[in-house]
């Protein structure tokens, strides 16, 4: 009988932790996220970023680079970027730690992370189920979930009144940092008669980039670049182009889509192509 009570307490044990197991959610728990409430600042004095010229960052432009088996390319410009999809935002798990810039991440910062715009560029983010709007600096990469744009800072998702939901639906626009502070002057004079204002939408619609495409992956293999080819195709898509391994000074076959007129075109095909179910899009401008 004492022999048995060994392997009997082991059995009960077992049990016990992978019931515990079962138990505990799948995916990050939103208190994980969210900051200890007696840390947090006024969130509403938290001052938006003024968009002005910066260089390219040290870190975080590659040409490329790949995430859980999924590969991303840096834009050349983010002039002409308007984009509609799902935001999310990251806090207090990601506090203090670099960033894919070098800076260190804080969550009351009006900052975000996007997969392919260039380090640092200077976005609007306009929340459309309720129409508040924040300016922020990207200076990270990600999110790197499926249907997802951009990840917004805790302070900046407060500030479009996102944080309890966790994702909301949005339109990311690129700002002119030199156009931008004109803009905000321009809104705060009092009020006269209208004047014809062309702004960087309509500019980017009639200036053709000299060569722009939207680049839907690279392969070492012909016959996996094919595929997506076809798949593209079948999905009533037009001038879908491979690159030859020649083309390339890395050996890859590269599918392509365009060229466009530019970038604006370019990424409103990407926001028909995540509607298809595509992912892993980016604006290539030759």
């Amino acid at each position: 009988m004492t022999s048995r009570i060994g392997p009997l307490l082991l059995i009960a044990v077992v049990i016990v932790v992978l019931s515990a197991c079962a138990s505990k959610p799948d995916g990050p728990v939103l208190d994980d996220r969210a900051p200890d409430p007696r840390s947090i600042p006024d969130l509403d004095a938290i001052p938006e970023p003024t968009p002005r010229f910066e260089p390219p960052s040290r870190y975080g432009n590659p040409p490329s680079y790949e995430v859980f088996g999924q590969r991303y390319y840096t834009m050349n410009s983010a002039e002409g970027y308007r984009e509609r999809g799902v935001a999310s935002w990251y806090g207090a798990k990601f506090h203090g730690r670099r960033t894919s810039s070098g800076e260190p991440y804080d969550m009351f910062a009006m900052t975000a992370a996007h997969t392919s715009l260039p380090l640092p560029t200077y976005v609007r983010v306009t929340n459309l189920d309720n129409g508040r709007s924040v300016v922020v600096r990207v200076n990270d990469r990600g999110p790197f979930l499926r249907g997802r744009i951009i990840d917004l800072s805790y302070a900046a998702a407060h500030r479009i009144g996102m944080v309890d939901q966790g994702t909301a639906r949005v339109e990311v626009v690129a700002l002119n940092a030199r156009e931008e502070p004109q803009r905000v002057a321009r809104e705060q004079r009092p009020a006269r008669s209208p004047e014809p204002i062309t702004t960087q939408t309509e500019v980017a619609m009639t200036q053709a980039d000299s060569l722009v495409f939207v680049q839907m992956g690279a392969f070492g293999e012909q016959r996996n670049a094919e595929q997506l080819q076809r798949q593209l195709q079948d999905a009533g898509i037009e001038s879908v182009i491979i690159t030859s391994r020649a083309q390339s000074s890395d050996g890859f076959f590269r599918v392509r889509i365009g060229p466009k007129r530019n970038q604006f075109e370019a990424h409103q095909l990407i926001e028909n192509l995540r509607q298809l179910g595509f992912a892993g899009m980016a604006v290539i401008a030759e």
